[in-house]
């Protein structure tokens, strides 16, 4: 399954770092951006997380919540948060359903051997709940001001 432009976003409810949930339906009528990211506490994804943490006032100004899902368990999803000072929601997917229907579940190659992992990607959502961008492949460098650029129209 794959997510396109102008199309609803998959619904889904995840739990969070900190013991919470987070569901999509609850954020209608604001902005959503959910970026999913390989592994917590790897050097990519924690450049990429904390450019989001810092860019949340930003995102804030635009009306967006930001919402990171990785596959990690809800524990290290907390030591992640802590090690880094991180408040932007954390999600977790442990078993890759929400990651499977938006499409970021993929093969990957890594020394010739192929394994299923977490496509880095982004996807800004609409306050009705339609998508409006989409980043597949994402590179870090510059990511967060691109999607902020598209959250603020």
């Amino acid at each position: 399954m794959t997510v396109e432009l102008g199309q609803p976003a998959p619904e889904f409810t995840l739990p969070t770092a900190g013991g919470g949930e987070v569901s999509l339906s609850a954020l209608k009528g604001r902005k959503v951006i959910v970026y999913f990211y390989p592994k917590a506490d790897t050097p990519g994804c924690t450049t990429e997380s904390c450019g989001f943490n810092d860019a949340l006032p930003d995102f804030g100004g635009a009306g967006a919540t930001v919402i990171g899902i990785s596959k990690d368990p809800v524990a290290k999803l907390d030591r992640f948060a802590a090690k880094y000072g991180l408040k932007l929601i954390l999600a977790s997917d442990a078993e890759c359903d929400v990651t499977e229907r938006y499409g970021s579940w993929v093969e990957k190659s890594l020394y010739g051997r192929k394994y299923m992992g977490i496509d880095r990607s982004t996807f800004l959502i609409d306050e009705e709940g339609i998508v409006r961008g989409i980043w597949r492949k994402v590179k870090v460098a510059g990511h967060v001001e691109e999607v902020l650029k598209a959250a603020r129209g």
